[in-house]
């Protein structure tokens, strides 16, 4: 004989079951919540991503021309100077004698063609006089004009308004020529240079919209408009290269960064949903569409371009229609 032990009665167990049983049927649970979203509106393009290298509107090394030693130095490391203005002097002594040298003899090569030239109009001096006079006064203008070209020359000048770099010499170091005395970078505009591949040349051409960004500013992007697209295709990537141009207002922007850029490629208004309300079933699409009257439908939709969150409704959808996301 085996007993077996039950802790409670069962009629009492099946009592609590029947009760349970009833209280379910008498409250039913409410229907599950969805989250919904409208679709909507907006400015919408296509983006062609590509990596691209900063460089300066204007860039230059200056250099020295002469073999000579510093005398005096205008700027200093990362300063911002404007066009013509001087930032190195060399030593110049000797051109200053012979500039003083040289405009002596031009005034007396003047004064001597000046006497001589009322006498030849009157026939009192030979005029063959006259000519040799007035071309010892155009040899000396001259040889004065290259004096001053020389003395120039030692003026090391800004050619463009920018911000110059680091300096590596001193007053008194002799300089030959060639010899890098800093460089100069025009950084209102900086040109953006990147590789696209040749299949979107259909699409390539000046004014085109660029947005670019880098990981040094990553809360902020920059944009510009391309400017122009090179005339050849690289044989062995199959890509053509193009340049924009971005503002610099803020001077943030270097020379040498590295930028992630995207083109915008066929600006519109698109409706647009939620990535996540799509369903893909096969190469179908399908949204569940909430109706006014707070039933479900399932929709098959047509879509277009995407961007990160965001997917294009070309068809299916109407502007404010909720979709389950």
């Amino acid at each position: 004989m085996i007993t077996v032990l039950c802790p409670r009665p069962l009629y009492l167990l099946l009592a609590g079951t029947a009760l349970l049983g009833a209280a379910g049927l008498a409250a039913s649970p409410p229907p599950p919540g969805v989250i919904v979203a409208p679709a909507r509106l907006i400015e919408f393009a296509d983006r062609i991503e590509a990596l691209g290298t900063l460089a300066a509107n204007e860039s230059v090394d200056l250099t020295a021309t002469f073999t000579e030693t510093v005398s005096v130095i205008h700027f200093d490391d990362g300063d911002r100077v404007d066009r013509d203005q001087v930032l190195v002097e060399m030593t110049s002594r000797e051109e200053h004698a012979r500039l003083e040298e040289a405009s002596a003899t031009v005034n007396e090569a003047r004064r001597q063609y000046q006497r001589i030239k009322p006498l030849a109009s009157e026939g009192s001096a030979a005029k063959s006089l006259l000519d040799e006079r007035k071309r010892e006064w155009e040899t000396a203008r001259a040889r004065l004009t290259a004096i001053e070209s020389q003395l120039a020359d030692r003026l090391i000048k800004a050619p463009f308004d920018g911000i110059v770099g680091l300096r590596d010499l001193s007053v008194g170091a002799l300089v030959q020529p060639g010899d890098l005395i800093t460089t100069l970078d025009d950084d209102h505009v900086m040109k953006l240079e990147f590789p696209v591949s040749a299949t979107y040349l259909d699409v390539l051409r000046p004014g085109l919209a660029v947005i670019a960004g880098s990981r040094a500013f990553a809360d902020r992007s920059f944009t510009g408009t391309v400017s122009a697209v090179d005339s050849r295709i690289d044989p062995v990537t199959r890509s053509i290269r193009v340049r924009a141009l971005l503002p610099n207002p803020d001077h943030l922007l270097r020379p040498g960064m590295l930028m992630h850029v995207e083109l915008l490629k066929d600006p519109r208004m698109a409706l647009v949903i939620p990535e996540e309300s799509l369903v893909p079933l096969g190469e179908q699409q399908f949204v569940y569409v909430v109706a006014p009257d707070n039933s479900i439908e399932r929709r098959e939709l047509r879509i277009g371009g995407r961007r990160p969150g965001l997917v294009e409704v070309v068809e299916g959808l109407a502007d404010g229609e909720q979709v389950v996301t």
